[in-house]
């Protein structure tokens, strides 16, 4: 699996030597407190600044679409301002430039109305209307002369307030406009009203020139809701909007809202001194702020691609970090079995060479022994043709020669227990183990095939390292191999400065996946059978040690061949302090 593959080595590390210092070799938990601590002082900084960052820019540009709403909605009240008293500043003068007796003039009404067409645009028509309310003059493009405005609503305004602007109405004309009348009094009490009708033409031109923006729709209210001017997206003219009267204010108001589709809608608006019209901006704020969506779409990926490659590379350093750790603790660990197995040897040795001591005086006296009663039986007749007696003697005498050699060959292996560089043979040193070893290769039927040269020669090496390196890999292939296996010993000769020496067996092999990992520490494939995993690692570290080189094949059910390169001349690595001796 993915997993099992990218999995650290020391993830499931659990080591049972710790006692209670366990917590010192949970490299899982220093793995997760170093990359949790990494993580965390890199990255918190980061995302706290990116949401900083985030809010204040987001505020900035919701700030600033608001304050250019406000501004235009400002503008345009302004614009609108003036073009109503453009108008009502005509019709004054249109009053005080002109005497009463000749706006009663339909010619002269008539001049002046071609007049304002022409310098202002926008009238429609004029009329004059008396104290009484009756109209007494009027130009225009319909019959009005006579017509009694006394008790209309208008009039009565414009009597109290000496100037009246309309709403939006339709009229006989069936078209938008709206009036303006103005109220001047005369010098013996009386007054007249000065009374203009407007069209929207001028209305609509100042709103159209208008760049809203962001799907916007600026438009005219009275304080009633009714439309008052053409809208995009609202209603028609002379119809209640869908949004509410805003609330009177003499400032420009910004505010936000839901249209109908349920979307944040921006608002504008702003009444218009001394007029029933409410002017209104409104702004699809999700198209305002796209180029925001925008500039937000690639903080967040820039921040997703930080934070990516800020775990990566805290994940990455961590694990490899702690598996440094781990394996330097994994080396400090074998260098310690090393050396509790080096001494574990070098006591044994020590037992071997008591107890060889120890047998050789008894076997000295039964030698000396057996020989004196085969030197009576020589010089007695009685026995000197006793043919079965003297082979029992002679039996015992080939015993004692028999154990004289194996305990010789303990005390040789006890005495190179000890750290030397000599002149070696690798044929003794060969026999030497498997003189300990042929009596398991006979119990298991186990035939071993030696081939060596006499052409190889000796070489300067430490005896006592070769000889475990030889037990180690002679063991493992007895391990492997079932009764009746094959193991071959062959050296060779490689090149002017360097032997091989290889070590083959028949056995089960070693799969793919595991010969890579056969010289790790504690790694065994025969850990129900007691294999502790320190066999090979250990064979591979004295290999090192005396400058060789070691390598493996291996089939599964083929067997396993160790070849093993070995310098003739020894060199002295950096801080021994082997002892040298001749050989």
């Amino acid at each position: 699996m993915i997993t099992t593959r990218f999995k650290p080595k020391f993830w499931d590390h659990q080591d049972a030597a710790a006692g209670p210092f366990k917590s010192l070799f949970n490299f899982r938990r220093i793995w997760k407190q170093a990359a949790f601590l990494t993580a965390g002082v890199a990255l918190i900084p980061l995302i706290f600044m990116a949401i900083i960052d985030y809010n204040v820019t987001q505020d900035a540009i919701e700030s600033e679409i608001l304050l250019r709403t406000s501004r235009l909605v400002s503008n345009t009240r302004r614009s609108i301002s003036f073009f109503l008293d453009e108008r009502k500043f005509a019709l004054n003068f249109i009053i005080h430039d002109n005497t009463p007796e000749s706006l009663k003039n339909p010619d002269r009404l008539s001049a002046i109305l071609e007049n304002l067409k022409k310098s202002l645009g926008g009238f429609s028509d004029l009329g004059v209307i008396d104290e009484s309310g009756v109209q007494i003059n009027y130009v225009g493009p319909y019959d009005l002369i006579g017509v009694d405005y006394g008790t209309q609503a208008w009039y009565r305004e414009v009597l109290e307030r000496n100037i009246y602007i309309s709403d939006v109405f339709l009229g006989l004309r069936n078209v938008p406009h709206f009036v303006i009348a103005v109220k001047h009094g005369l010098p013996d009490g009386s007054f007249f009203v000065l009374r203009s009708s407007l069209d929207m033409e001028r209305f609509k031109e100042l709103l159209s020139e208008l760049e809203v923006g962001g799907m916007g729709d600026a438009f005219i209210i009275n304080q009633d809701g009714i439309l008052q001017t053409p809208s995009r997206y609202q209603t028609t003219v002379l119809e209640r909007i869908p949004l509410s009267v805003p609330e009177y204010s003499s400032k420009t108001i910004v505010y936000q809202t839901l249209d109908r589709a349920g979307k944040i809608l921006i608002v504008g608006y702003a009444y218009i001194t001394d007029t029933p019209f409410v002017l209104i901006v409104t702004k699809q704020k999700a198209e305002l702020m796209k180029p925001w969506f925008k500039t937000r779409s690639q903080l967040i990926g820039f921040l997703a691609v930080s934070i990516i490659t800020i775990l990566v590379v805290v994940i990455g350093v961590s694990t490899y970090l702690v598996n440094n750790i781990f394996l330097a603790d994994q080396k400090r660990v074998m260098t310690l079995h090393q050396v509790e197995y080096a001494n574990k040897l070098a006591s044994i040795g020590r037992l071997a060479a008591g107890v060889a001591h120890e047998i050789n005086n008894p076997l000295a006296i039964i030698n000396e022994k057996a020989g004196l009663i085969k030197d009576i039986f020589t010089f007695q007749k009685n026995y000197v043709n006793d043919s079965k007696l003297n082979s029992l003697v002679d039996s015992i005498i080939a015993s004692v020669e028999r154990c004289g050699t194996i305990t010789k060959r303990l005390l040789n292996f006890a005495r190179h227990i000890e750290v030397s560089v000599q002149k070696l043979s690798v044929k003794s040193i060969i026999q030497d183990v498997l003189g300990f070893m042929g009596k398991e290769a006979e119990y298991k039927s186990i035939t071993i095939s030696v081939d060596i040269p006499d052409d190889i020669p000796d070489f300067e090496s430490d005896r006592g390292k070769l000889q475990q390196i030889f037990l180690n890999l002679i063991n493992n292939a007895f391990a492997a191999m079932a009764d009746g296996g094959r193991l071959e010993i062959r050296v060779s000769r490689r090149g002017e400065d360097a032997i091989s020496i290889e070590v083959a067996d028949d056995g089960c092999g070693i799969s793919e996946s595991d010969i890579k990992r056969v010289f790790e520490p504690f790694f065994t494939t025969k850990s129900r059978s007691g294999g502790t995993g320190l066999g090979l690692s250990i064979t591979y570290g004295l290999v090192q040690e005396i400058g060789g080189k070691i390598q493996v094949q291996s089939a599964v059910g083929k067997g396993t061949r160790f070849t093993i390169m070995m310098p003739l001349n020894y060199t002295k690595k950096k801080g021994e302090g082997y002892a040298r001796i001749a050989g």
